[in-house]
């Protein structure tokens, strides 16, 4: 039976939809990592054929199936604490996805446009570097959102040696690869393009077995998960018993040599808290204990707040520094979260829903490179939240003779979404790329300790007041992506391009004209 064109229309929306929303899979918190691989095939099929216009719809298709589901978690924070209603969270929701799949759908089209044909090269070449391109500039534009790259499934998988040298979107690239080489197997029948994933593979595996870092003595590090209740966070009446409940859960664990409190643990302005803070400054060196803890600064001179983790208790190794309010021993966050730590156009958007008024939603901006924090004479290369997910603003605070990668976050706004999952799977590719232990501390969970792999040494139950204890050894040194960052990979990128426009000439319109 002959499909109507209408059908036909339908039947490969639905497809594309399907082949987007299969990748969601093989990302924490479900880990199927294999699944990346049948779902850019999906994506091929649709693409193979296809004329521009219909490349460019059935790629905007596929990344809606990857977009809309794999980020459906944020509307919890639009529903439950913006006073949105369902129906326009999903309007917005949608709204967002179709504006993180105009990228790839960019990708289709010119895939489409420029490298079609029979040759291997549009696949192997051209198709992996116009999808790092998009990648690279969804995560720039417009503040950037490299959320869902496809090198983060491969956090436990086979591929992830890759990421010390060229970062995760070396991986991705690698994937790239893998599922072009497998098409052509499919197209040509030539079982010998298995030889790509395979020999990549083994390399991963192989890279994985360098060692760039030397290891320090063991540290005790205690993580504190305090479980406020986001509803509670910025009540003014709940600020004695939220610091009373990090204070009681520390107390425990005051043989530690490291204590972390999350992102504004202290709910308050570090100079309203200043008084309290000195205190808890002389009850750390006391026990011999260093502190880090998320608060709010204000800086009056300059008339502005930032989301700020301070180091206190013991910071050098001789113990002789001591906090007070302003002390150097500080990181404020330099990427700041749309609409949730700034509001872009607030004038227009402030007065349409409470979304765009959330609590502590004017911060300001920290340099982008800044001291590492002291705690005990260790260095921490820290991230606030949302930052940690910028691959090279990270590197760029990491240097040789960092301990640890910090990073601190209150995932509540999303609840038992996939959200909070998703953003500790990408912490830890963090801690691969750079090879240095991180530290994770969070209100709510996902309160982690990983070693320099990315393996995780330790962990703690999401939405139960807790104290991660954990024993990790610091690391020195530096991986090629700590060095350079990802300018190899842009210089592989135009490679590809390159080789791909020299091999395909046929496949350029003005070529077709002659």
């Amino acid at each position: 039976m002959r499909l109507s064109p209408t059908t036909s229309k339908i039947l490969l929306s639905l497809s594309a939809l399907a082949s987007g929303a299969i990748a969601v899979l093989a990302f924490s918190p479900f880990g199927y990592w294999p699944l990346v691989i049948p779902s850019l095939l999906g994506l091929y099929a649709l693409l193979d054929k296809a004329s521009p216009k219909q490349a460019a719809w059935r790629g905007f298709g596929y990344a809606m199936g990857l977009f809309l589901p794999g980020l459906w978690w944020i509307h919890i924070s639009m529903t439950e604490f913006g006073g949105i209603a369902l129906p326009v969270a999903f309007v917005l929701l949608a709204g967002l996805s179709a504006y993180l799949a105009l990228y790839p759908t960019l990708a289709c089209w010119v895939f489409a446009r420029f490298f079609s044909g029979r040759h291997w090269s549009r696949w192997l070449l051209a198709f992996p570097a116009l999808w790092l391109v998009a990648d690279w500039l969804r995560g720039w534009v417009m503040t950037g959102f490299p959320w869902l790259w496809f090198g983060y499934t491969q956090i436990d998988g086979p591929l992830k040696g890759f990421a010390p040298i060229l970062g995760v979107q070396g991986i991705t690239l690698a994937l790239l690869l893998s599922t072009s080489a497998i098409w052509l197997v499919w197209k040509s029948r030539t079982p010998l393009w298995l030889t790509v994933p395979v020999l990549l593979a083994a390399g991963a595996h192989g890279l994985m077995q360098l060692n760039w870092v030397t290891r320090g003595e063991p540290v005790k590090v205690a993580l504190v998960q305090g479980n406020i209740a986001q509803s509670l966070k910025w009540d003014p009446e709940a600020l004695a018993p939220t610091v009373r409940t990090y204070q009681d859960l520390s107390r425990e664990h005051q043989d530690a040599d490291i204590i972390v409190w999350p992102e504004s643990a202290i709910p308050a302005l570090e100079k309203v808290m200043a008084p309290y803070l000195e205190n808890l400054d002389k009850a750390m060196k006391v026990n011999d204990t260093g502190l880090l803890a998320g608060i709010i600064h204000y800086d009056e001179e300059q008339q502005r707040f930032y989301n700020t983790v301070l180091g206190m208790g013991v910071q050098d190794a001789d113990g002789r520094e001591t906090y007070a309010y302003g002390h150097s021993n500080r990181y404020n966050k330099y990427h700041l979260l749309p609409i949730g730590e700034f509001v872009p156009f607030e004038d227009l958007l402030r007065p349409i829903a409470p979304f765009f008024n959330l609590p502590m939603s004017s911060f300001s901006r920290g340099d982008e490179i800044q001291p590492n924090l002291i705690a005990k004479g260790l260095k921490f290369a820290a991230a606030i939240c949302y930052e940690i997910i910028f691959p090279e603003e990270v590197r760029r605070n990491v240097n040789a003779n960092t301990d640890f990668l910090l990073t601190v976050s209150n995932d509540a706004w999303f609840g038992t979404s996939i959200g909070p999952w998703q953003h500790m799977e990408i912490a830890r590719m963090r801690a691969l790329e750079l090879a240095r232990p991180l530290l994770r501390a969070t209100n709510t969970g996902i309160t982690v300790v990983t070693d320099i792999d990315g393996s995780i040494i330790g962990q703690i139950p999401q939405f139960a007041a807790g104290v991660l204890l954990s024993e990790v050894r610091p690391a020195h040194g530096e991986t090629p992506f700590m060095r350079v960052g990802n300018w190899p990979l842009y210089g592989i990128t135009v490679v590809l391009l390159g080789l791909a426009m020299a091999l395909r000439p046929k496949a350029h319109p003005w070529a077709r004209e002659r």
